[in-house]
């Protein structure tokens, strides 16, 4: 096959898979701006009559930047925990050789194979007996260290030479200034991804703050858009509305930080 025509072949195929994936958050942002829409009709791209009306409903029949605020703060404070947590532990499993450095390592990544759903239950009891139920903290302490950003950034650790922090060493660098001065800003991608993963992960997470957030004013966006579905009838297009609401920080978020993500995930191998 000829390089052009299958270049041709391949962009196409990319396009059009392109189409398949944006065409729900198209219909989303429409059902959003069509008053009254349900999922009962024919979906329509190009509203006939377009109209903000879902949105004015939102924000003024439901506390939803107060939710938002919640969910903002969570995320941007469980993404800088789980930074510096995991930068700190990267370098330890990276650069500090001490005895069952590689069965810590291992049993750290075998934990990435534990369901949440499994932990549930003994989370819950031990936020229950030190008083975090229905608390900010409750919410945040699970999230506090990854298994998986510790991985990712020993992985990109590994790749800078150890002869920079031999030439650091020489030159009266101990640890800390090495950890802080030389190793963090050449995996600068490595956390870009790391921070978009965390923020990813806190905004969407739904099973843990539903378990144990009571307080409506505590409530998280996820949970706030659950809400939005009734039990017999539901406002399709003030839900589609909060979805709309809901994703526009993601995709700001990955779009200032794409170049970095990919970077990143090229640059620590993973797939």
């Amino acid at each position: 096959m000829p390089e052009r025509i299958r270049r041709i072949l391949l962009t196409a195929v990319v396009a059009l898979g392109a189409l398949v994936m944006f065409f729900p958050f198209a219909w989303t942002v429409s059902t959003s701006l069509s008053s009254g829409a349900g999922l009962d009709a024919t979906p329509q791209l190009i509203p006939d009559d377009p109209t903000l009306a879902a949105y004015r409903e939102l924000f003024a029949n439901t506390p939803f930047a107060r939710v938002i605020a919640n969910s903002l703060g969570l995320a941007i404070t469980t993404t800088t925990l789980q930074l510096v947590t995991s930068s700190l532990a990267g370098y330890a499993f990276s650069r500090l050789a001490f005895p069952g450095r590689g069965v810590v390592f291992g049993l750290y990544l075998a934990t990435m194979m534990i369901p949440i759903q499994v932990l549930i239950v003994p989370l819950f009891v031990q936020m229950r007996s030190l008083g975090l139920v229905d608390t900010y903290l409750g919410v945040l302490l699970p999230g506090v260290a990854s298994a998986f950003g510790v991985f990712l950034l020993r992985q990109a650790m590994n790749s800078v030479p150890r002869e920079l922090d031999e030439a650091a060493t020489i030159d009266g660098a101990g640890h800390f200034r090495i950890f802080a001065r030389l190793i963090l800003p050449l995996v600068g991608p490595a956390l870009a991804s790391l921070a978009v993963f965390a923020f990813m992960s806190s905004w969407n997470g739904f099973l843990w703050p539903l378990i144990i957030l009571r307080s409506e004013h505590l409530q998280t966006l996820p949970l706030a858009l659950a809400g939005l579905q009734g039990q017999y009838t539901t406002q399709w297009d003030v839900m589609m509305a909060g979805s709309v609401v809901s994703v526009l920080p993601m995709l700001a978020l990955y779009l200032f930080a794409q170049k970095y993500v990919i970077q990143g995930v090229a640059g620590t191998g993973l797939k």
